[in-house]
C-alpha cells in the first residue's frame, strides 16, 4: 500500500497521520521514515511493509486510510542502532524524524495538537558515524563522481566518520580502477551518468549504494561557491589547482552531505587534491584476481590484507588498507617507508612498547567527528584525551630509547604528536583528563561524568543529592519518635516523591493529632497510609532540583569541551593520523619477523629479480593447516636487459602451482610499492606503473558476458594499456573457444606483449605449441612447473625450472579428480591416437612469421577534444553551457600545444 503524498480533501485524516504524510512527502519514497512516537520509531504504509520484511519483525496495523488498514511496524528507540545497522547493510536509507517539542508545550495549543517533529538526519551507507554501525578496521567512504561537457571526470570522496575530504581528476579509462581502489560504500553521481548504460556497465559497482542526483547539483560554479562558503575562503587557489570536474564533484558531495544532515554542515577537513599518476594503477579485474583486500567471494579472511595485517588499532588497519589499495611509484617515497619498517625490525623492545601503548589509544578521528556532528558523548572526549596523552608517552619513549634519532618518516609523526609547541591542544588534553571521569557514560544525558573538583557548583549540588540518604534516615528516626510509631518509614516513588508510610493500625493515631500535627495526609492504601510534612516536601524539592541542576551544569561542561574539540578538529585528526602511521610501520615490522620477509631493493628501471619468493597467503594457509612448507621459487625478468627475458612462458600440469606462481610475483609489486617487505630471500624490483592480471575463469551473467567474453575483454584491456614499465600475468588465454582459435589468440597475445607492449610478463598456458614461439624470440624464455609420475600416480613438485614441460598430465589430473576409470582409460586411448596423427602430420606452427622488431603502426587514439565533441549532445546544450564548453576546449587545446 503506497502512502499518498498529501491527504485527500474528502478523506478524514488524523492530525498525527497528516503530519506523517507531510513529512514523508518531503523525504521521498526511497528512504524509510523512522517516525518518533514516544519510546518507539514507527513506520507506516510501504515503509512498514519493507522494513518488517527486512528486519523480520511483526507487521501490524493502525487505523485506516482511504478505507484500508494502515500497515505499521516499529522499533524501540533504545535499540534503534541495531535495527539501523541491519537496514543499512541491506542498502536502505533511513530518515530519522524526532520529536522536537515537549509534549506539554504541544498540549498548550489544544488537546488535539500534535507534537512538532522534524527530520534531523538521513542515514545512508556512506554517512554513518556511530561505532556500532561502522567497521572499526575499514573505511566508510562516500564518493561523488562528476562528468563535464568536455568529457573530463572528477572524484570527490569523504569519510564522514573521520572528517577526511579528498578530490582528484581522472580519465574515463581510469575511472573504474579508482572506484575499485577507493571501494566506497555509497556513490553519488549525476542522473545523466547514471542513465549511461555503457559507462555504468564498465564500473565496478557491486556492493556500492548508488545515489543519482539531478545534474544541476553538479554545476561547477555552484560547487565553487559552496566550497568557498563552507571553508570561509576567498579563492580556491589556496587548496590547489582544482579542475572544473573536481570542483563539480566536491560541490555536489558537500550539497548531498548537507542534505543528509538536515541542513547542518558536516565537519570535514579542507579538501586535499590527490594525483592518480603517483600510484600503481590496478584495474578492478586485477584487484579482484589478486585478492588484495577481499577474496573473490567478498570476504576479508583469506585476502592479502588479512594475512599481513598486524595492526593493533582500527585507524592503523584502515591506513594499511589504504596503502595496499594505492601503492606508490616514487622510489624515494617507497624507500622512506621501507626505512621505517627497517628501524622497527631493529628495535624490538621499542616496537613492543609502542604497540602496547597504541592498543589503548582509541580512535580519535572518529571521536572528534562525532563530537563535531553533535552525536558524541563523554567517552568521545576521553578518547581524544587518551589519544593525545598516549602520543606524549610515545614521544617520551623515543626520546629515551633512540638517542641517535629515528628515520625521518618516523620523526615527522612524532613531531605531529608532540604537544610541546601546541598550547591549545595540550590544554585541551589536560583539561579533559581533569574534568571527565575515566569511567564516564556513553551519552551526556546520563550525567555523572564530571570529575570532583572541576566545577564547585556541581560538587555542592552533588553533595546535597548524595547526602539525601543520610538526611532522610535522620528524618525517619525523628518522625518515628514524634509520632510514637517505631515502624514508620520514609519511602520514595516517581509520583509522590518522598513520603511517610505507616501501617493502617497506626494511621488513626497520626490522623487524630488535629491541626497542630506536622503530618499531612497524602494517600490511603490497603497496605498503609501515606503522609508528608512541609520539611520533607521542601527536602524533596531540593533533592530533585539538585539532580536536575547537576545534569544541566554537566551538560554545560560537556558543551564547552565539544566547542573546544571542534575548533581543534584538524590538529586532532593529524595526531590520529600520526598514530595510525606508527601502527602501520610497526605492524609491518612484526609481519616481517613472522613471515621471514626481506627488504626489497627498489629501482626506477624495469628489473625484477626474486630469489626464493613465496605466496604470503598460500604459505600462511599451509602453516595454519599444519601442511608441508611452501615451495619457494625464483623469478627473473627485465624489459630492457640485453640478456635474459622480459617474457616467460610457463607450462606444466594443472594443480602444479602455475596460478600461485603468477600471483605471488604480482603481489611482490603490491607489497613492495605499498611500503612493505616481501616474502623472499632476496628481491630487486623496478617499480611498475600498472599491474595486470588475467587469471581464473568467470562469467558476468548480469551484463550478458560469457566466460570467454570476459577473458577477451580483460586481455584486450591489457594489450591496449600495458607499457614497458607494467607487469602482466596471464593464465590460459584462449581456452574458452575451439582449440585452433584459442591457440591463435594465445599466440598473438604472447607476440603482442613481447613486441608491442614490451613489458615484464608471465604467461601460463597449456598450448605447448607456444614454446616453439618463445624459443624463437629474443627476450623471452620458457619455464615449467615440474611433476613426476610414480607408480601410476602424479606427484606435484611445485618448483619452477627453465625449459618447457614435457606434457600436461591432464589425464592424470582427471584421474586424481575422481573421473571413472573407464573414462580415464578411454581418454588415454584417444590421446595416443591424436598424438600419433600429430606426429605424422607435416604441418608446423614454427614457420609462422613473427611480429617484427618495430611494432606495426597503431591507430591514433582520439584526442581529448575529439572525444569531448564525440560525446557532446548538442540538442540538450544551453547557450551558457555551450560558451563554457568552448572555453574548456580552448584550454585543452592550449595545454596540448605545450
Amino acid at each position: 500500500m503506497n502512502a499518498p503524498t498529501t491527504p485527500d480533501k474528502g478523506s478524514k485524516v488524523t492530525p498525527m497521520m497528516a503530519q506523517f504524510l507531510a513529512i514523508k512527502e518531503g523525504v521521498g519514497p526511497e528512504a524509510l521514515l523512522f517516525y518518533r512516537m514516544g519510546d518507539f520509531y514507527e513506520l507506516f504504509f510501504d515503509d512498514a511493509v519493507r522494513a518488517a520484511e527486512a528486519l523480520d519483525i511483526a507487521l501490524t496495523k493502525r487505523g485506516k486510510h482511504d478505507g484500508a488498514d494502515i500497515p505499521m511496524c516499529g522499533v524501540p528507540v533504545h535499540a534503534s542502532e541495531t535495527y539501523l545497522q541491519r537496514l543499512i547493510k541491506k542498502g536502505f536509507r533511513v530518515a530519522v524524524c524526532e520529536q522536537t517539542e515537549d509534549p506539554k508545550e504541544a498540549k498548550k495549543r489544544g488537546s488535539k495538537s500534535v507534537v512538532r517533529r522534524e527530520v534531523v538526519r538521513l542515514v545512508t551507507p556512506g554517512t554513518i558515524t556511530e561505532d556500532s554501525l561502522l567497521d572499526a578496521r575499514g573505511r566508510s567512504l562516500i564518493l561523488a563522481v562528476s562528468q563535464t561537457l568536455a568529457g573530463d571526470y572528477g572524484l570527490a570522496w569523504a569519510d564522514v566518520s573521520e572528517g577526511s575530504f579528498q578530490v582528484c581528476g581522472v580519465t574515463l579509462a581510469a575511472l573504474g580502477g579508482e572506484i575499485a581502489a577507493l571501494a566506497p560504500r555509497e556513490l553519488v553521481m549525476p542522473e545523466a551518468l547514471y542513465q549511461d548504460a555503457n559507462i555504468m556497465a564498465a564500473l565496478p559497482l557491486d556492493g556500492i549504494a548508488l545515489t543519482p542526483q539531478p545534474s544541476m547539483k553538479f554545476d561547477a560554479r555552484a560547487g565553487e561557491r559552496r566550497l568557498k562558503d563552507r571553508f570561509a575562503l576567498v579563492s580556491l587557489e589556496s587548496l590547489g589547482d582544482f579542475s572544473t570536474a573536481e570542483i563539480s564533484a566536491a560541490g555536489a558531495l558537500l550539497d548531498y552531505l548537507e542534505l543528509t544532515q538536515a541542513g547542518n554542515p558536516v565537519q570535514l577537513s579542507k579538501p586535499q587534491q590527490m594525483r592518480t599518476s603517483g600510484f600503481l594503477a590496478i584495474d578492478p579485474a586485477t584487484r579482484a584476481s589478486l585478492e588484495i583486500e577481499r577474496t573473490q567471494t567478498g570476504r576479508r579472511k583469506g585476502s592479502l590484507l588479512s594475512v599481513i595485517d598486524r595492526t593493533v588499532t582500527g585507524p592503523g588497519a584502515r591506513e594499511l588498507s589504504d596503502r595496499l589499495s594505492r601503492p606508490l611509484m616514487n622510489v624515494a617515497a617507497i624507500g622512506s617507508r621501507h626505512d621505517a619498517v627497517t628501524f622497527f625490525t631493529e628495535q624490538p623492545r621499542l616496537t613492543e612498547r609502542l604497540r602496547d601503548t597504541l592498543k589503548s589509544s582509541g580512535d580519535m578521528a572518529r571521536a572528534v567527528s562525532r563530537l563535531a556532528l553533535d552525536r558524541g558523548g563523554p567517552r568521545d572526549l576521553r578518547t581524544v584525551f587518551d589519544g593525545l596523552n598516549h602520543g606524549q608517552s610515545i614521544c617520551a619513549a623515543f626520546m629515551k630509547s633512540v638517542p641517535e634519532g629515528a628515520p625521518q618518516n618516523i620523526t615527522s609523526q612524532l613531531d605531529i604528536l608532540s604537544l610541546a609547541d601546541k598550547a591549545e591542544l595540550g590544554a585541551l588534553a589536560r583539561d579533559i583528563g581533569k574534568a571527565i571521569k575515566a569511567d564516564c557514560p556513553m551519552m551526556a544525558r546520563d550525567g555523572g561524568f564530571v570529575a570532583t573538583g572541576w566545577r564547585p557548583a556541581i560538587d555542592e549540588l552533588k553533595s546535597l543529592r548524595d547526602d539525601s540518604r543520610r538526611i532522610v534516615a535522620g528524618l525517619q528516626v525523628k518522625y518515628a519518635e514524634q509520632a510514637g510509631v517505631p515502624s514508620l518509614k520514609i519511602k520514595h516513588n516517581n509520583v509522590l516523591g518522598y513520603f511517610i508510610e505507616v501501617t493502617p493500625k497506626h494511621a488513626d493515631a497520626m490522623l487524630s493529632k488535629g491541626a497542630d500535627s506536622p503530618f499531612i495526609h497524602r494517600q490511603t492504601l490497603v497496605s498503609g497510609v501515606r503522609f508528608t510534612t512541609t520539611e520533607l516536601a521542601d527536602l524533596d524539592n531540593q533533592i530533585s532540583g539538585a539532580g536536575d541542576k547537576v545534569l544541566a551544569l554537566e551538560l554545560e561542561v560537556f558543551a564547552e569541551f565539544v566547542s573546544r574539540a571542534r575548533a581543534l578538529a584538524d590538529p586532532i585528526r593529524a595526531a590520529a593520523k600520526a598514530l595510525a602511521v606508527l601502527d602501520v610501520q610497526s605492524a609491518w615490522a612484526v609481519w616481517v619477523q613472522d613471515a621471514k620477509a626481506v627488504r626489497p631493493k627498489m629501482f626506477s628501471d624495469t628489473r625484477l629479480k626474486i630469489t626464493r619468493g613465496r605466496h604470503p597467503v598460500v604459505e600462511a594457509a599451509l602453516q595454519s593447516a599444519g601442511a608441508a612448507g611452501f615451495t619457494a621459487n625464483d623469478c627473473v625478468l627485465d624489459a630492457n636487459a640485453k640478456e635474459g627475458a622480459r617474457l616467460t612462458l610457463i607450462t606444466g600440469p594443472n594443480m602444479a602451482g602455475k596460478s600461485t606462481y603468477l600471483r605471488q610475483n604480482a603481489l611482490m609489486f603490491v607489497l613492495a610499492q605499498a611500503g612493505g617487505f616481501v616474502p623472499a630471500d632476496y628481491a630487486e624490483i623496478g617499480v611498475a606503473d600498472r599491474l595486470f592480471s588475467r587469471v581464473g575463469a568467470s562469467d558476468d551473467l548480469s551484463k550478458g558476458r560469457s566466460t570467454f567474453m570476459v577473458e577477451m575483454i580483460e586481455t584486450a584491456s591489457i594489450l591496449n594499456q600495458a607499457t614497458a614499465k607494467s607487469f602482466v600475468i596471464l593464465d590460459e588465454i584462449g581456452r574458452g573457444t575451439s582449440t585452433f582459435d584459442g591457440l591463435a589468440i594465445a599466440w598473438a597475445t604472447a607476440e603482442h606483449l613481447h613486441a608491442v607492449n614490451q613489458c615484464r610478463a608471465l604467461f601460463a598456458t597449456h598450448y605447448h605449441e607456444l614454446t616453439d614461439l618463445i624459443e624463437a624470440l629474443d627476450g623471452a624464455n620458457n619455464a615449467s612447473l615440474r611433476a613426476k609420475e610414480w607408480n601410476g600416480d602424479l606427484v606435484f613438485l611445485h618448483d619452477v625450472r627453465p625449459g618447457p614441460a614435457d606434457k600436461s598430465y591432464g589425464i592424470q589430473v582427471a584421474k586424481l579428480a575422481g573421473l571413472p576409470m573407464a573414462a580415464v582409460d578411454r581418454a588415454k586411448a584417444v590421446l595416443e591416437r591424436l598424438e600419433d596423427e600429430a606426429q605424422n602430420s607435416d604441418a608446423t606452427l614454427a614457420a609462422l612469421p613473427l611480429f617484427t622488431a618495430t611494432p606495426p603502426p597503431a591507430q591514433a587514439k582520439p584526442s581529448q577534444i575529439d572525444q569531448a565533441i564525440k560525446n557532446l549532445d548538442v540538442d540538450t546544450l544551453s547557450p551558457r553551457a555551450a560558451l563554457d564548453l568552448l572555453y574548456e576546449l580552448k584550454s585543452k587545446s592550449q595545454r596540448g600545444a605545450t
